[in-house]
């Protein structure tokens, strides 16, 4: 799937597994996506939450469709300094004009470090 998303491909997202009801994803830290003091930035935890979160909305779309991101959210309440993070996307409601996904995202030994809740438009001309 990210063979049609190349800046997640950039970004150096991997994905784990992909099905409707839940899309799991992977970026590493690495020093080059690092803020002040070897945090890995949050743009870039948000580059995998949206990432994750399209491919569940792409998922879950009726046949003939495409999405886009319309809105995003995103809650912070931990610092990632080594190893990698851990997106797993679900869709909280999936409807005829919109699909809203939550992405919960955890460090290595499991630790919660950000949520990402967006909203998806279903286009479907």
């Amino acid at each position: 799937m990210l063979t049609f998303m190349p800046f997640a491909r950039v970004t150096g997202i991997e994905l784990l597994a992909a099905r409707k009801d839940e899309v799991v994803g992977k970026l590493d830290w690495a020093a080059e996506r690092t803020t002040a003091g070897g945090v890995l930035h949050g743009g870039a935890i948000m580059t995998l939450a949206d990432s994750t979160g399209a491919v569940c909305a792409f998922l879950n779309l009726p046949d003939g469709a495409r999405t886009s991101t319309i809105s995003s959210s995103t809650v912070f309440t931990g610092a990632v300094r080594s190893g990698s993070v851990t997106a797993t996307s679900r869709p909280l409601h999936v409807g005829r004009t919109t699909i809203a996904v939550r992405t919960d995202m955890s460090d290595d030994s499991g630790r919660y470090i950000a949520h990402v809740t967006q909203i998806q438009a279903v286009l479907t001309n």
